[in-house]
C-alpha cells in the first residue's frame, strides 16, 4: 500500500488528475488530500432499510425501494420535454421522472428490470413521484454493499456537470482510504483525547466518511466538532493573551474631577445597577495597565451611551482625548446633541466630524485635535481618514460595531503610540456561542436592566384581514398625542416579490390620515433630506413616519409609541427587535404590530409568535441563531471566526464550545507558548490553519 502525505495535491489521486483538482480547488475550496478528507458529509441515509411503495408519502426524507421498471416514455417537448417511468412493487405503482440527461438515462434503463430506487418522494397531482432517482439493477452484488450508512456531500452544478457528484466524493475518499497509507496525525494534546476519551483523529475522520454504526458516527462527529471549536478558541485566546503581553495600556490613575462632576451634579437621570456596574469594570481594566478590549451587550434603550460618556470623561480628566464612532450620520448627530447638551456645564470641548462637515469646521477640528484642545471627537466613519491625527487618543467607543470591519477598527487603533482602551458597544444582542467566537478576544460586559419607568412594549401578530383594525388602533394613539413609524422591507414595488412597498404605503397612509403630516425616509434620499424628515419627526411637526429599515438605528423620538412592520415575515428576528426598539422610550405604553399575509410558513409563525412573546434580547438571539444559523445573524457571516466550521454549529454545539473554551485556557495557563513536547502536534495544526486565513493577530 503507497504512502500518501495529508498535504499531497489532489490531481495525484487516481481518479481526478488536473482538470477535475482544478475544478475541486475553485468550486470547493478543496486543494490537497488534507481538504478532501476534512470536507465532511452532510447527512447519511440508512442504506440497510427498503421500504414498500404503500409505505411512502411525500413528507419522507430520502428513501430506497425495490421496483419492477413497468413503463418508460418522453413526455412534453422543447424545454418542457421530461422522461417519465412507471415502477411497481406487490404493494402499488408510482412514477420517476428525469428532466436533463434524457436520452442517457432511457438508454441506461430495461423494462421488466427490478431496480433499487433510491430518492425523495414528492407528490404531483393523487400520483406519488420521484424525481431524479438513484438507479441500480437489484441483483446480489448490490444488496451485499448497501450494509451501512451512505454519506452525502455537498456539491455544485458545475461538478454535477463534471460527474462529481455526491457519490462521486464519497468514492474517491473510499478510494483514497482502501489505496493508500495516510499519515493523519492527532491534533489534541494528549491531555485532551485522555481526558474525553476520544476517537484518534484518524480514526474519526475515517468513521464520518463510512460509519460502520450510529454509535461510533456520534462518537467521531463529537470528536471533530470538538476539535474545530478548540482550535477557533486557541487561535483566539493565544492573541488575546500575546496581545497583552505586548501592549501596555494607557494607565488611568483616577476617576477625575469632570467625571465626579459630571455623577454628582448634571446627570440626566439615575444610573441603573448594571451601567454602575460596567462603569466600575471598564474603569479597572483603565488603571490596570492593560490595553482594554471590551464588548457593551445592551438592549435598545438601556443606556449604553451614557456609560460611553461617563468613560469619555474620565479619560478626559486624566489627560487624554476619546472619540465616539457611530455607523450612521444620523446616529453621529443624535451622540453629538445629546452629549453636548449633558457636558456644556463642564466647558468641554465636544466637536462633530461626518462627511457633511463642512471645510472650515474641519480645519478647526483637525487642529485643536492635534494640539489637545479638541477633548471629545464624535462622528461616523470619517475619524478613520489619515489625516485625522490626535494629539494623545485614550479611549475609543465604537457604537453598533457589527457595522464596522476588521480593517476599519483597526485604523482607530494605531492613532496613538500607545494602543487606546477600545469600547465596542451593541444593541443587537449576541449569542453567547457568537459572542465566544466572533469576539472571542474581547472581555464581555452586559447592560442586562433598563431605565426604570420603561414599560415593555406590547407587541402583535396581525393579518393584512385585520388592516382597518390596526388604522382605527393608531387614530386612537394619535389622538392622544402620540407618533407612529411604519416600516416597509422595500422602497418601490417589485414584479417578482408580491409584498408592501414604501411607495404605495406612502399613498395609502396620507389617503387614510388626511388629518395628519406624513414624514418619509428611505436609502436612496440624500442625506440631507434625510435628515430633515427625522428632525421634523422628533420634533413632532410629522405624526407619522413611513419608512425603510434605515431608522433601524436611528433617531431617538421618546414620543412615538407605534411601531408596525410590514411584511414582517421578511426580516430576521434581530432586525425584527432593533426596529421595535425605535418605540418604547417614553413613559408611555408603546406598541409593536407585526403585520403579514395569512399564508406563511410554520417557521415563520414560530419566529413572529416568539416576538410576541418576548422582549428580551437575548432570548430572541439565541432564538434566531437556531433558527436561521450563524451564517445570517445580522451579517456576521462565517468570515467572523478565525477558522471556517466544517462540521460544528454554533447554534446547537455551545456546551461543546464551552467545554472546548475551558479547556484552551487550562491548557494555555499551563503552557501558553506550546512549548511542551506533547503540545508539538497541537501547535503545528494551528499554524497550518493560520496559513489558510488572514492573521488579524493585534486587532481589537
Amino acid at each position: 500500500m503507497a504512502m500518501m502525505l495529508i498535504n499531497t495535491d489532489i490531481k495525484f489521486v487516481t481518479g481526478i488528475g488536473p482538470t477535475k483538482a482544478k475544478l475541486f480547488n475553485e468550486e470547493l475550496g478543496i486543494a490537497d488530500i488534507g481538504d478532501l478528507l476534512s470536507y465532511f458529509p452532510y447527512k447519511y441515509i440508512d442504506r440497510t432499510k427498503f421500504y414498500t411503495i404503500a409505505e411512502l408519502n411525500e413528507t419522507m426524507p430520502y428513501v430506497q425501494l425495490k421496483a419492477q421498471l413497468r413503463t418508460l416514455e418522453t413526455r412534453g417537448t422543447g424545454r418542457k420535454e421530461r422522461l417519465v417511468a412507471t415502477i411497481a412493487d406487490e404493494t402499488g405503482a408510482m412514477e420517476l421522472v428525469w428532466f436533463k440527461g434524457l436520452k442517457y438515462i432511457k438508454n441506461q434503463l430495461k423494462l421488466g428490470q427490478w431496480y433499487i430506487v433510491f430518492g425523495k418522494p414528492t407528490r404531483f397531482g393523487s400520483m406519488l413521484n420521484i424525481a431524479h432517482p438513484e438507479m441500480e439493477v437489484l441483483n446480489q452484488t448490490n444488496m451485499e454493499k448497501l450494509t451501512g450508512w451512505q454519506a452525502f456531500y455537498i456539491t455544485t452544478e458545475k461538478m454535477k456537470a463534471r460527474h462529481l457528484d455526491s457519490k462521486a466524493i464519497g468514492r474517491l475518499i473510499t478510494q483514497i482510504f482502501q489505496n493508500y497509507e495516510l499519515n493523519i496525525d492527532e491534533t489534541l494534546p494528549p491531555e485532551i483525547t485522555e481526558k474525553y476519551h476520544f476517537l484518534s483523529r484518524h480514526r474519526a475522520i475515517s468513521v464520518i466518511h463510512q460509519p460502520p454504526s450510529p454509535q461510533l458516527l456520534q462518537e467521531a462527529r463529537q470528536r471533530l466538532k470538538y476539535e474545530e471549536l478548540f482550535f477557533i478558541q486557541l487561535d483566539i485566546l493565544r492573541k488575546s493573551r500575546n496581545q497583552r503581553r505586548h501592549f501596555r495600556g494607557i494607565t488611568f490613575s483616577t476617576a477625575g474631577t469632570l467625571f465626579n462632576q459630571f455623577y454628582a451634579q448634571h446627570l440626566p437621570f439615575p444610573l441603573t445597577g448594571a451601567q454602575k456596574r460596567v462603569i466600575r469594570t471598564i474603569f479597572d481594566d483603565c488603571r490596570s495597565g492593560r490595553q482594554m478590549n471590551r464588548l457593551l451587550q445592551g438592549d435598545v434603550g438601556s443606556g449604553k451611551t451614557i456609560v460611553a460618556l461617563c468613560c469619555s470623561l474620565i479619560t478626559i480628566g486624566n489627560g487624554y482625548q476619546a472619540c465616539i464612532m457611530a455607523p450612521t450620520e444620523i446616529l453621529a448627530t443624535q451622540h453629538y446633541e445629546s452629549i453636548s447638551k449633558l457636558v456644556e456645564p463642564l466647558g468641554i470641548n465636544v466637536k462633530l466630524l461626518t462627511g457633511s462637515t463642512k471645510q472650515s469646521q474641519r480645519t478647526i477640528i483637525d487642529e485643536t485635535l492635534r494640539n489637545g484642545t479638541l477633548n471629545l471627537l464624535i462622528g461616523t466613519h470619517a475619524l478613520l481618514e489619515d489625516k485625522v491625527q490626535f494629539k494623545n487618543l485614550g479611549f475609543v467607543t465604537i457604537d453598533e460595531q457589527h457595522r464596522f470591519g476588521v480593517a476599519q477598527r483597526a485604523r482607530l487603533w494605531s492613532k496613538n503610540t500607545t494602543p487606546p482602551h477600545i469600547l465596542v458597544m451593541t444593541a443587537t444582542p449576541i449569542p453567547r456561542t457568537l459572542a465566544m467566537t466572533i469576539y472571542g478576544d474581547l472581555d464581555v460586559s452586559i447592560i442586562d436592566e433598563l431605565p426604570p419607568g420603561r414599560k415593555p412594549i406590547a407587541t402583535y401578530h396581525l393579518f393584512d384581514n385585520k388592516r382597518e383594525e390596526l388604522y382605527r388602533f393608531m387614530r386612537q394613539e394619535i389622538t392622544k398625542g402620540r407618533q407612529i413609524y411604519i416600516v416597509y422591507p422595500l422602497i418601490q414595488e417589485s414584479e417578482n416579490l408580491d409584498i408592501r412597498n414604501l411607495m404605495d404605503g406612502y399613498d395609502t397612509i396620507t389617503k387614510q390620515f388626511p388629518e395628519c403630516k406624513v414624514s418619509m425616509v428611505h436609502g436612496k434620499l440624500n442625506t440631507a433630506t434625510k435628515e430633515e424628515e427625522m428632525r421634523k419627526f422628533a420634533a413632532n411637526e410629522t405624526q407619522i413616519m413611513v419608512a425603510t429599515t434605515v431608522i433601524e438605528v436611528g433617531v431617538n423620538v421618546p414620543n412615538a409609541s407605534v411601531m408596525v412592520i410590514e411584511n414582517a415575515d421578511r426580516f430576521g428576528l434581530s432586525q425584527l427587535h432593533q426596529l421595535r426598539g425605535r418605540v418604547g422610550r417614553g413613559a408611555e405604553q408603546s406598541y409593536c404590530i407585526l403585520m403579514s399575509k395569512h399564508e406563511i410558513s410554520n417557521d415563520t409563525r414560530k419566529r413572529l409568535s416568539i416576538m410576541v412573546d418576548s422582549n428580551d434580547g437575548f432570548v430572541i438571539a439565541e432564538a434566531d441563531l437556531k433558527l436561521r444559523g450563524p451564517g445570517d445573524i445580522d451579517g456576521t457571516m462565517q468570515s467572523g471566526l478565525p477558522f471556517e466550521l466544517r462540521i460544528a454549529n454554533l447554534a446547537t454545539d455551545g456546551e461543546l464550545l464551552s467545554q472546548a473554551r475551558h479547556d484552551v485556557e487550562q491548557l494555555l495557563d499551563n503552557d501558553e507558548q506550546l512549548a511542551l513536547p506533547e503540545h508539538q502536534l497541537c501547535l503545528l495544526r494551528l499554524q497550518q490553519l493560520n496559513k489558510k486565513k488572514q492573521n488579524w493577530s493585534d486587532i481589537s
